[in-house]
This record gives C-alpha cells, structure tokens and sequence, in this order.
C-alpha cells in the first residue's frame, strides 16, 4: 500500500500543488509554518475524513476561497484508488473513490491505512484518558467498520441521552423516555468494550517485544484495559449512576471514560515512570500499531511522521528508522542533518517554502544523503 500522489488545490496554504512520492522514505523538509505538515493531514484526511488535528472543513480551505479539492492516488495490492475530497465553507464534504460519489464515511475507510506520529503522541501516556480512548478509536476506525459504526451510534445516544438529561430539569415526564436511550446505550456500549478488549490483547503482545529491544532487554511493560464499566456489569453501573446522573446532566458511566494503563516492571508510568520511560513506551505503542495493522490487513500501512525524529535522542531515532524500512513513510523535519549525519537511506526529497514543494533528488557529494541504491555499491 502506497501513496503514489497528492494534489491539493486551495488547500491550507496550497493554492495548486501536486507531489509524487516514492514508495520507500520520503523527506519534506524546511522551515515551520512553511505548509509540511498540511500535505501530512491532507493524506489522513482522504483516509478517515477528518484531520489529525480536528479541524473543521472550512478551516482547511485557503483563506479567500470557498472550496479546497483533494486528488490522491493509492496504489493497493495491484489496484490504483482515486480518492477525490470536495470542502466546503458550507455544506458537507464531499467524496468519491475512483470519480463515484460516497454518500457513507464507513465506504472509504480501509482504502488507505495510515499511521500518524506527531511529537503529540510523544505524551500519550502522560496526558489524560482522552487522548488514549483517541488513539484506540482512531486505529479501530480504520480497520474495523463495525466498530465505526457501533462507535458512532453510541455517540449519537450518549449526546441523545446527555440532552435528556438537561432537558428534564424542565420536563420531568421526559424520564419515562430514558430507559429507551438507555437500552441503546449499552447495546452499543457493550460490543465497544469487547472490542477493546481484543484490540488491547492484541498490542500487548506486539509490544512488549518492542520495548524489550529499544531497552536492551532491560525494562518489561505490559498495557491494560481499564474500561469505566465491564460489560457484564454495564446495566448496574449506569442504574447506581443514576442520581449522579440526574445531578450533573451528564453520563458517567461508560466506555467514553475508559483509559488504558502502562506497566513497566509493574510500576504505572502514567503517575510514578520517568519522562524517558514515558516516551519510550510511547514510540513502542506507535510501533506496535504498524505491527497490528500489518497483521490485520496483510499489508503494510502507511507511515507519517510529523518533525517527531527532533523530539527522539539518536537511540530511539535510530531504533525507529530501522524499523520503518519496509513501508512507505513521510517523514517532515526542519532540516537534513540528522539523516546526512546516520547516513540513513532516503529515497526521496523535498524542500517545502511557504506553499511550494520542490522536488530535490540529491547526490551524495551534494547534501551527504545517498538515495536510492546502496552506496557502497
């Protein structure tokens, strides 16, 4: 699964740009705020119809204009996907695969798997739950159109039911109607949480391989699922938070406030783990994710990592570079030095300068990066 390219017209800062990557490593690299990380969120924009950074669509679209339009063309076990994106300042977005509208999100999830890496992710572990349920949602959203959909209907009843709730302060008759909600509530709720269970199972096996060789076999962690209700238990935890409920106007119970937790060597390095302990297992979650996703897909997905090598010391940077050999990855930085100085191969470059990209095949004598084929050859 590749990227082969992108164009973006009267996109962010783009007013008409198109760009061919290769299919191994690709540099965007320049000054900030110049538009690198733009041609990133436009690539995980065609794939899961929404930005990174949760921008609305009318933010995305050049200043001035009252569209943008997004070309990319994916090339997957031997078949070449047009993914066309239409915003809009008002109205929905619009989508077609291969020039046929989708009226669906769910229809063009799983063309595109892509894995996102920003210095962001670097405090997963740190941050809230929130972030954590985010990078849970984002990956099974991309895999499993099943649980898009049980995750967007349990969204749209916790909203339903949340606005009862407010909504009974003046019309107490309107709690006859809550148990109906209710029922929908765990329904969905429940298939969430097996969900997660299995998803979690799965990268607790990826990933402690991964954190044993960026440690040196030094530090041993384990994740856990730490859901807000069971789903045996979903009916009576949400009966005994009722009065809490009624209280506040707001759900307190349910796989919208679950977290995950990180073990090494038995101590949770969310609350006691040293700031390297914490991005170590950071990168290792990243790393176990690309793992999943080429042991669900059969294919490797691709790889963007957003100026995140500049966060990492040389170790973790090295242990990620020569993890990502085999897929392909887009990679922005502020500059070259740090691929010239490890020699790391580069297949190709570019130099991105406030909205333009300009496209730089380099030779070795020239910037000290060798592309292509080996240089000892």
């Amino acid at each position: 699964m590749i990227i082969k390219s992108i164009h973006l017209n009267n996109y962010r800062n783009y007013k008409d740009m198109e760009i061919h990557f290769d299919d191994g490593i690709n540099i965007l690299y320049g000054k900030n705020a110049q538009g690198k990380t733009n041609i990133l969120e436009s690539a995980y924009l065609c794939a899961t119809t929404k930005s990174h950074k949760g921008s609305k669509d009318k933010e995305m679209i050049r200043f001035g204009c009252e569209e943008s339009h997004i070309r990319t063309i994916v090339e997957k076990k031997q078949k070449t996907f047009q993914i066309d994106m239409h915003l809009k300042k008002s109205g929905a977005k619009g989508v077609a695969i291969n020039k046929m509208p989708i009226k669906r999100a769910v229809d063009l999830f799983g063309i595109i798997n892509i894995v996102f890496f920003s210095p962001e992710d670097l405090n997963i572990i740190k941050n809230g739950p929130a972030e954590r349920r985010r990078f849970i949602d984002a990956e099974l959203c991309q895999i499993d159109k099943v649980y898009l959909s049980d995750l967007t209907n349990y969204n749209k009843v916790l909203n339903q039911r949340n606005h009862l709730l407010k909504e009974m302060n003046y019309r107490p008759d309107l709690k006859e109607t809550l148990p109906i909600w209710e029922e929908k509530l765990m329904e969905f709720g429940k298939k969430i949480i097996q969900r997660r269970t299995l998803f979690i199972n799965d990268l607790n096996e990826i990933i402690c391989g991964i954190h044993k060789n960026i440690t040196g076999s030094k530090e041993h962690i384990v994740m856990r699922y730490e859901p807000s209700v069971t789903d045996n238990d979903f009916e009576k935890q949400l009966n005994a938070a009722k009065e809490k409920d009624y209280r506040f106007c707001s759900t307190s119970v349910g796989p919208h406030r679950d977290d995950m937790i990180f073990e090494v060597d038995g101590i949770d390095i969310r609350k006691f783990g040293s700031q390297g302990q914490q991005r170590t297992a950071a990168l290792s979650l990243k790393l176990s994710e690309i793992e999943f996703v080429k042991k669900t897909i059969h294919d490797n997905p691709i790889l963007l990592l957003d100026d995140v090598l500049s966060e990492l010391d040389s170790d973790r940077q090295n242990y990620l570079l020569n993890s990502i050999s085999d897929i392909q990855t887009i990679i922005t930085c502020t500059g070259l030095d740090e691929f010239v100085k490890n020699r790391f191969k580069v297949d190709k470059v570019f130099e991105v300068v406030e909205g333009e990209v300009f496209d730089e095949r380099r030779k070795e004598n020239e910037s000290g990066i060798w592309c292509g084929s080996n240089p000892d050859t």
